[in-house]
């Protein structure tokens, strides 16, 4: 079984990583009759594209900043970041695994019997997000002091936000996917109309309280699909570097080890191999990690130029509210 982990030590490039990893799965696939290995070689030449490709990536980040223009307009007073990223190759990696795990543990804990590759394959194609955009809002205390109705300005902006950006997107080239949550999910801030594209972690919190409103469309000019994710500076505090974060990593180990244990070693080769992949890569030390661009003195302090580690910045952008800056470009 190749890892990723085989191919993080000889001081190679992103791309060069990727394309010798992405090569060995499929000599694999095609020596063992592994179809998933040949379905995660395919994975990795989608993100090596977006890596090599990044014209589409210009005209992506001049419509979204279409969106940023008119917030600057449409909410003088709040002040937000608009970030993009393309997914790091270690998450991308961790998490498609982590599918492969899921889909074959809960198939397995219902029927008592494993999936087939086909069905395994509908699993991994919810990956829609190696291309995210975060858009964070605040209301500064120098238009509002009350912090009950900071936050209450906040929430309301954000769920007006996620009312027009279907629409707004979709005028742009964009098309809005339809949220595997279902239309009844969903705050009464929600339009009808909007609802089922929106995943609401808001009004229904994810694992440990992470709070945000997530939306994936499908980018008919790159032809790749982008998630927009919408959060208060508080949400995104907490996710990034609160309990949601730390207390996450902990529950997610402790959540793969209980899977293994019901899952007999050596009965299924697709959960045996995704699983060890994945205990691999959290137990990675950074410090001994050789790859270009990529420097770490510890698991926490990291300089990542290459998107190893952290994921690569496609789009940066800031706003300042109405008196913290009379200048708006």
């Amino acid at each position: 079984m190749v890892t990723l982990n085989d191919y993080l030590y000889n001081g190679d490039t992103i791309l060069k990583i990727i394309k010798r990893y992405s090569g060995d799965l499929k000599k694999a696939s095609r020596k063992s009759g592994n179809t998933i290995d040949l379905i995660h070689s395919n994975f990795l030449l989608r993100i090596e594209e977006l890596l090599v490709h990044n014209d589409f990536l210009t005209s992506q980040s001049q419509r979204i900043r279409e969106l940023y223009k008119y917030m600057t307009s449409q909410y003088p007073q709040l002040a937000f970041t608009f970030k993009g990223r393309i997914k790091s190759l270690i998450r991308a990696e961790e998490k498609f695994n982590a599918y492969i795990v899921e889909a074959i543990y809960d198939y397995y804990k219902k029927n008592g019997t494993f999936p087939e590759p086909a069905q395994i394959k509908s699993k991994i194609e919810h990956f829609r997000d190696l291309i995210a955009y975060r858009i964070v809002i605040s209301m500064p205390r120098c238009h509002v002091r009350d912090e009950e109705e900071q936050k209450k300005i906040e929430l309301d902006s954000l769920y007006e936000i996620a009312n027009m950006l279907p629409d707004f997107l979709e005028m742009r080239g964009f098309t809005a996917e339809v949220s595997a949550l279902g239309n009844e999910n969903g705050s009464e801030k929600l339009n009808e109309a909007v609802r089922p594209y929106i995943r609401d972690y808001i009004c229904h919190p994810g694992t440990f309280g992470y709070q945000s409103l997530h939306i994936t469309l499908y980018d008919n000019e790159s032809r790749s699909n982008v998630e927009v994710q919408l959060r208060t500076k508080d949400m995104d505090d907490y996710a990034e570097i609160g309990p949601a974060n730390h207390l996450g990593y902990e529950e997610r180990q402790m959540q793969e080890r209980a899977r293994r244990d019901l899952i007999p070693q050596g009965e299924c080769v697709y959960f045996d191999e995704a699983y060890e992949r994945g205990m691999l890569l959290q137990q990675l030390e950074l410090s001994k990690v050789d790859v270009n661009m990529f420097g770490a003195i510890n698991n926490s302090l990291i300089n990542d130029g290459c998107g190893l580690y952290r994921g690569r910045l496609i789009l940066p952008f800031e706003h300042l509210s109405r008196f913290q800056n009379d200048v708006i470009d």
